[in-house]
């Protein structure tokens, strides 16, 4: 963006937020250059930190005016540089929206603005026997709204689901500033179910209501040692396929304990080449039950050690490794890429035992640490920058673990979002047909381009040059439904 323009779209982004709300500082700005995925960084041209939905409104109808892109952002927690910012661009940062605005309990259900921790939901319905389910590792710091627009996951969606199973309706401001309502309660077209996951592209929500959980009767947490990833994996297999969903299942493979245990010394079992844990929640004679059962299979299985966790105490002892694990790399690599591939849980071994061919072909380590229950993987490729070379043999590696996650029948992204960091492999798994598709849905939403471009599609393209769509056409009006186009 020319100077000009910028400087004049900053003074009329000052007078509609107040300068207190607008970032111009190039030392300031920097704070703002990448998401959790550091290694795609770019200064934003301005920052702006709205706190209600009318100025989020404005700035994106300023934005329009202007001619110029705009990027939400929430925590910056996200791992696919979803929330990469635009140097030409204007950077919207919810943060200071960060209200639980009600709470309906016999509905059972909360409004929420979009800079709310994940974590801050279930404590304010805690007391009240409730809490939220999806439960990203970076809870206690990943807002709503970039959970959203990722649909995130986390260790205990493999029983009670992602995101997109517990938004019940948003508040949205449309690329050209419109305020409209979406729900799951709206007939015809799924537009809720559209608008989550889609990165940013399609607007931004300002108001979430969310589905609350009832806290379950019972909750039991077992930890059981296996000599390495086989035997783990074979006792995922057996539980799932003994009929038994547990609330969470998780594996780290031995790289990922050394690097959790000199984070944050959780204390898992010597010698251990993989350790499982398994969460059963529910009915207490029902949790009573699958305890035995998946003790008995972790046994027979290869288990060398199993330990057990009624109390929270016990529990944040035993997921202490596993939700410190991508942060706890740092202790042992200077730099780390991951990924967040899905395979069939009947492909794991195979996929695994690749990797680690992949791994010692190319002088380049890698930690597993998984979703076993729903085939999630999350290998961390570990590398040194300093070393010539290194990191590039890493983002080969990397690569190469999308590509055999695709060829075994699976995902690119199971809860990470595609970003910049995986959209050049999105041809990998769709044809050009079904890419066009996808835009043609983006240009219906925002026929100008202008919501968070750059993401998502490999080769993204201008509105008037997807077949039926009108370039400038906005489809949506204030009750959320759409027209025709």
């Amino acid at each position: 963006m020319a100077a000009e323009p910028l400087a004049e779209l900053t003074r009329r982004l000052e007078e509609a937020l107040g300068r207190g709300s607008v970032i111009t500082d190039p030392v300031r700005l920097r704070t703002y250059e990448c998401d959790g995925l550091t290694h795609h960084r770019a200064v934003p041209g301005v920052v702006v930190l709205p706190e209600t939905t009318e100025q989020v409104a404005a700035v994106v109808r300023l934005c329009g005016a202007h001619g110029v892109p705009f990027v939400a952002r929430g925590a910056g927690t996200g791992l696919s540089g979803g929330a990469l910012p635009r140097t030409d661009g204007v950077l919207i940062v919810t943060s200071r929206m960060r209200r639980v605005l009600s709470v309906d309990m016999a509905a059972r259900r909360a409004v929420v603005e979009p800079g709310v921790t994940n974590l801050a939901i279930t404590e304010a319905v805690r007391d009240l026997g409730y809490y939220y389910a999806p439960d990203p590792s970076s809870q206690q710091v990943c807002s709503i709204g970039g959970n959203v627009a990722e649909n995130s996951g986390g260790a205990h969606c493999l029983k009670y689901g992602f995101t997109v199973n517990h938004v019940l309706g948003l508040e949205v401001v449309t690329p050209d500033g419109e305020i409209v309502e979406l729900s799951d309660d709206d007939p015809g077209y799924d537009l809720l179910g559209v608008f989550v996951g889609s990165e940013g592209t399609l607007g931004i929500a300002t108001k979430i209501t969310v589905r609350l959980t009832r806290a379950p009767e019972a909750v039991t947490t077992l930890l059981a040692a296996f000599d390495g990833i086989e035997r783990g994996g074979r006792a995922v297999s057996a539980i799932i396929g003994g009929g038994i969903v547990p609330a969470a299942i998780e594996m780290m493979d031995a790289l990922a304990i050394e690097a959790a245990e000199a984070a944050v010394a959780c204390a898992y079992p010597e010698g251990a080449g993989a350790v499982l844990i398994v969460e059963l929640d529910g009915p207490a004679a029902e949790v009573a039950r699958q305890y035995e059962e998946v003790t008995r299979i972790c046994r027979e299985t290869g288990a060398f050690e199993l330990r057990t966790a009624d109390g929270p105490e016990e529990r944040a002892a035993i997921w202490k490794g596993r939700r410190s694990a991508f942060a706890a790399v740092g202790r042992i690599s200077p730099a780390y890429i991951v990924q967040d591939g899905v395979v069939p849980r009947t492909a794991l071994p195979g996929v695994l035992a690749s990797i680690d061919r992949l791994s010692r072909e190319h002088g380049i380590r890698v930690a597993n640490v998984f979703h076993a229950g729903d085939g999630n993987l999350h290998p961390l490729v570990l590398f040194d920058d300093a070393r010539p070379g290194e990191a590039e043999r890493a983002a080969l590696v990397s690569g190469r673990i999308l590509d055999l996650c695709v060829e075994h029948g699976g995902s690119i992204t199971g809860e990470h979002g595609v970003g910049v960091d995986k959209s050049r492999y999105m041809p990998k798994m769709f044809s050009e047909d079904d890419l066009d598709t996808m835009q043609r849905v983006r240009c219906a939403f925002d026929p100008r381009s202008l919501s968070n471009p750059g993401k998502i599609f490999p080769t993204p393209r201008l509105c008037g040059e997807v077949p039926g769509v009108r370039r400038g056409a906005h489809p949506l009006v204030e009750s959320g439904r759409a027209e025709q186009f």
